[in-house]
């Protein structure tokens, strides 16, 4: 995949999916620029833009207006934040709801506000969704609504933005094999889980021009789950 002279930004860059994303984007050849909650070094070839709270409407589109005026625009934005939680909705706190909520769908929703303005004609944006959102298991409903929430917006943004020729599409990945996820499931075949690799190289594919005829897709991405 060849995204040179591209502009990506990628959101959640220092964690393991974000990380992976941002190095592969630029090893294609693509600027990058690393957008995270928190500093941090920096992905291999991409350049950290300072801590950013993507549910601060205000800031994030101060940052993307800065971001898009530094590289005279952008090609494709990265939705890779968010966060996850285990419980049952009786044990459990409506908090969690509200907080998954702002981590999951909010901060994708500002991003993608953010980004639009200087979002050139031809751009991309991928989301991160879950295939659990289309079931939910035992413990997931907070986590499940809110990326079902992804889902809906990712929908609604592609057609929004069909005459622009910008596609919006999501991933739906199963279990990501993470250092975190295998300390939590220790007796779990890891091997059946999704690679990040694998991920960032569906998204690679998303953001390249093979892709144009492509968007309002929710991609299932579950290996062997």
């Amino acid at each position: 995949m060849n995204l040179t002279g591209k502009t990506v930004v990628v959101t959640g860059a220092l964690g393991v999916l974000g990380r992976q994303v941002a190095e592969a984007a630029a090893a294609a050849g693509a600027t990058v620029v690393a957008v995270d909650r928190v500093d941090g070094a920096p992905p291999r070839g991409a350049q950290s833009w300072p801590a950013l709270d993507l549910g601060d409407a205000g800031a994030v589109q101060r940052a993307f207006a800065a971001i898009a005026g530094q590289h005279g625009g952008i090609d494709g934005l990265v939705n890779i934040a968010g966060g996850f939680r285990w419980e049952t909705v009786a044990e459990g706190s409506i908090d969690t709801w509200d907080q998954l909520y702002q981590i999951n769908l909010r901060t994708a929703v500002n991003a993608c506000r953010g980004a639009l303005p200087g979002l050139r004609e031809g751009g991309r944006i991928v989301n991160i969704g879950a295939a659990g959102a289309a079931k939910a298991g035992l413990g997931m409903g907070a986590y499940a609504a809110s990326k079902a929430g992804v889902a809906r917006f990712t929908e609604a943004l592609a057609e929004e933005l069909k005459d622009r020729a910008i596609t919006v599409n999501a991933l739906l990945p199963s279990i990501i094999d993470t250092p975190a996820n295998r300390a939590d499931m220790p007796q779990a075949d890891p091997s059946r889980w999704v690679r990040p690799q694998e991920l960032a190289d569906v998204i690679l594919f998303l953001l390249g021009p093979g892709s144009s005829a492509v968007t309002g897709a929710l991609i299932p991405v579950t290996g062997r789950v």
